[in-house]
């Protein structure tokens, strides 16, 4: 990875806490400006202090971002472009695993904040992306992908219906998979590069609301927020990888992604994600 980040910005969602902050953190300490985007104001600013005094680099910077509100969504990408700043790698980090119910705008929850809020986010700062050429688009999925067998159009839109909330979880991350493909091929030539990975499960809040029969189970053999960020930091800065893009990785290394993510349905994940936002 590219140990010298002066005169790189990054933006991370979900900077504040687990792989995020782990990834905020190791940018910064690499000299780059770094932009945390947060529900929490409060837990979004302190992290931002935290990793400002521990690495030296006073280019820390919040931004608050409410991935399960389009119109916070919206706010947020006005609000860094405001800012003239050029943008050379962003990091869709943020998401939530284990929890029911319904997004601001009506979409299940999971799909909602893990797909539809950084499809969002990333079509509103993909002409500054392009701007900033060679810059990076990194989606945090999961293995958990393969679980899924498809995208069932209706239940985005209805509130979460399995107990758990895994299996809509599951769908959302390859939903991250399938849009880091399509994105590829819609930005093939503009200097803007994406990638999806599994950053391995790592213990973090994301299953803080995960039921407790079930919670002590997938948190065996977890590792770290800092192991967790290896991935995401290679595919955000490695030379190795500059050439590449749409494809999916794993330890740090390329994995075929599940056979269910052909780009028939990620051109028809695009196509309605792109009429719900705009709705």
């Amino acid at each position: 990875m590219d140990d010298d980040l002066r005169g790189r910005t990054f933006l991370v969602t979900g900077g504040n806490t687990g792989i995020g902050r782990a990834t905020a953190a190791s940018l910064a300490h690499r000299g780059g400006r770094v932009f945390l985007a947060c529900r929490s104001q409060e837990k979004g600013r302190a992290a931002v202090a935290a990793i400002a005094a521990a690495t030296g680099n006073d280019s820390v910077k919040f931004l608050p971002l409410d991935l399960a509100d389009l119109a916070s969504v919206r706010g947020a990408a006005t609000a860094f472009l405001a800012l003239d700043e050029p943008l050379h790698a962003l990091v869709n980090n943020a998401g939530v695993a284990g929890q029911r119910g319904r997004t601001k705008d009506g979409f299940e929850l999971a799909f909602g904040v893990n797909h539809l809020g950084h499809f969002l986010l990333t079509a509103a700062l993909l002409g500054r992306l392009a701007d900033s050429a060679p810059a990076r688009v990194v989606m945090v999925s999961s293995d958990a992908h393969y679980q899924a067998k498809g995208i069932d159009f209706g239940a985005a839109r209805q509130p979460t219906a399995s107990v758990t909330g895994l299996r809509e979880y599951a769908v959302s991350k390859l939903c991250n998979v399938l849009f880091a493909q399509e994105l590829a091929r819609r930005t093939a030539g503009r200097g803007v590069s994406s990638y999806a990975l599994h950053p391995g499960v790592v213990a973090s809040d994301i299953w803080r609301r995960v039921p407790w029969p079930v919670r002590p189970l997938i948190k065996r053999r977890m590792v770290t927020p800092e192991e967790g960020a290896r991935t995401p930091l290679y595919c955000a800065t490695s030379s190795d990888v500059a050439a590449d893009s749409g494809l999916y990785y794993d330890n740090c290394r390329r994995r075929e992604t599940s056979s269910v993510a052909t780009p028939e349905l990620a051109g028809e994940l695009w196509r309605r994600s792109e009429t719900w936002v705009e709705s």
